[in-house]
């Protein structure tokens, strides 16, 4: 995990921040939610492969 990863996602978090309340004060909260959960699916999308990574780094470790 490179520290590039993790401003990428204190950035989407950010974003998602401002647009969530920008929304929600908009009265669209249906709207919020989707961008909160869109958000979360970027942030997975780039974390699955670095814990997949990690699992079998420890697989190799320990020869299993």
């Amino acid at each position: 995990m490179t520290i590039e990863l993790i401003f990428k996602i204190a950035a989407v978090g950010i974003l998602v921040t401002i647009l969530g309340q920008v929304l929600k004060h908009s009265g669209r909260e249906e709207q919020a939610f989707l961008v909160s959960l869109a958000g979360l699916f970027i942030v997975l999308s780039w974390i699955i492969p670095c814990i997949s990574e990690l699992f079998t780094e420890i697989y190799s470790l320990f020869q299993l």
